[in-house]
């Protein structure tokens, strides 16, 4: 029996952001066992808790989707810091954490009950060509003359971003799944009106089985802010709501601090036990 947390993430209200699980002590288990259950859970992430191999890290940390491994994602680092501090970690610094994870080492802050994290270099950024931003458009339902911009704001799991000119038509979007690809990670934003609680709309699809929608994405959202701060489109401190299509209230709180991006959120711990792995 392992040890097991489940915490929603980017909310101070059970249900209404993005939950992950937390396999804590997965030293041990296989490729395959990690898999399996992450099947089993039907998150959109799981996670495993491992020592760190690295001597400046305070934990190590596996990613799973339902379907295969992420070296990094947003929620499921926040997530997993609280479930790792619940259980009694300790960290060398206590404002600080350091995530061992597949992108390397990841560093997280705390200011309260608050927890964010650095965003990792983006993979792959810059323009994407017309043509995708033209198969793209028309895959959401959306008119060209909606779509500002796009660019690629990969940091890990492969996100392509779009930003549109109101939080309402990020809102409006209804996907035509015959003309996305099925392996697409597609971001899409849009502001708020003036004197909005929230700046930026945020919505998330997976186009795979279906096209599916992720309540609230750490990743994505850190990937926009390293786009949008430095090219003017964003202040250097907001708040992104996420997942309102779903019945959710996800806010996600961007910082940045210098040439550093930081993200975060509140997070609920909505489930403690043990498991049978």
């Amino acid at each position: 029996m392992r040890t097991f947390t489940q915490v929603d993430v980017f909310t101070d209200r059970l249900g209404l952001g993005n939950a992950v699980a937390v396999v804590h002590d997965a030293t041990g288990l296989t490729d395959d066992a990690l898999a399996r259950f992450a099947r089993w859970t039907q998150l959109s992430e799981t996670t495993f808790l491992l020592p760190p191999t690295d001597p400046d890290a305070d934990y190590r940390l596996r990613i799973f989707t339902a379907s295969s491994e992420l070296p990094f994602a947003g929620h499921p680092t926040l997530g997993s810091a609280r479930a790792w501090l619940e259980a009694g970690g300790r960290p060398r610094r206590p404002d600080r954490l350091v995530q061992e994870c597949g992108a390397g080492l990841v560093e997280l802050r705390r200011s309260g009950d608050r927890l964010a994290f650095r965003a990792p270099p983006r993979l792959r950024s810059g323009p994407v060509a017309p043509g995708e931003v033209a198969r793209l458009t028309a895959g959401l339902g959306l008119r060209p003359d909606q779509v500002v911009d796009a660019r690629w704001a990969d940091n890990g799991p492969g996100w392509v971003a779009l930003l549109l000119d109101s939080a309402a038509a990020v809102l409006g979007i209804e996907p035509r799944l015959d003309l996305l690809r099925p392996d697409e990670m597609i971001g899409v934003v849009g502001p708020h009106p003036d004197g909005s609680a929230a700046r930026f709309e945020v919505r998330a699809f997976f186009a795979g089985r279906g096209l599916e929608e992720d309540p609230v994405t750490g990743s994505l959202n850190a990937a926009l802010a390293q786009w949008l701060i430095p090219a003017g489109l964003a202040p250097s401190s907001y708040v992104a709501a996420q997942g309102t299509c779903l019945q959710r209230e996800g806010r996600v709180h961007v910082e940045a601090d210098g040439p550093d991006v930081w993200v975060g959120g509140d997070t609920v711990v909505g489930v403690t036990g043990t498991v049978a792995l």
